[in-house]
């Protein structure tokens, strides 16, 4: 039996100093573009290493810890009723911490079959349009002032 999802998450914006943003289609819900997301493997995970394994998991993109940017930025969200049976009985929200990456451009995407059927790097004003989620659209939109300086 499969443990259940922890309602602790991540949201990496993975972008290229131009601000081209990486997005990502999901496999169970086509048209549904997305940052790198994930949960925490175990209560203990710190949220860092979270980022770092979904990154790793879900684009291929090897990057160390000392890499990513911590935005110190949490949303609260409800979770999707299609996919509240992931999660333990009464559990309707999620905690999502935003991080970033910066990738140089032509950075080589190798996607996971089982999550995500394709991806696209759009200027981020486009990719914020294109986020089917609105927490992952407002960090999209965010990421300027988290880039310069």
């Amino acid at each position: 039996m499969k443990a259940f999802k922890i309602p602790e998450s991540v949201l990496v914006v993975i972008h290229t100093p131009a601000l081209e943003v990486l997005l990502i289609e999901r496999a169970d819900h086509p048209g549904f573009w997305q940052s790198v997301t994930g949960s925490q493997d175990t209560v203990g995970e710190a949220l860092l290493q979270t980022a770092v394994r979904e990154v790793r998991e879900e684009t291929g993109i090897s990057a160390g810890p000392d890499q990513f940017r911590d935005w110190a930025v949490s949303n609260v969200y409800e979770i999707y009723p299609v996919w509240r049976h992931r999660y333990a009985p009464g559990v309707t929200h999620n905690t999502e911490h935003v991080f970033s990456l910066c990738v140089a451009p032509g950075t080589a995407i190798r996607l996971s079959a089982q999550e995500h059927t394709a991806y696209q790097w759009l200027p981020y004003l486009a990719a914020a349009d294109l986020c089917f989620s609105p927490s992952n659209a407002e960090a999209v939109l965010m990421l300027p002032r988290f880039v310069a300086g």
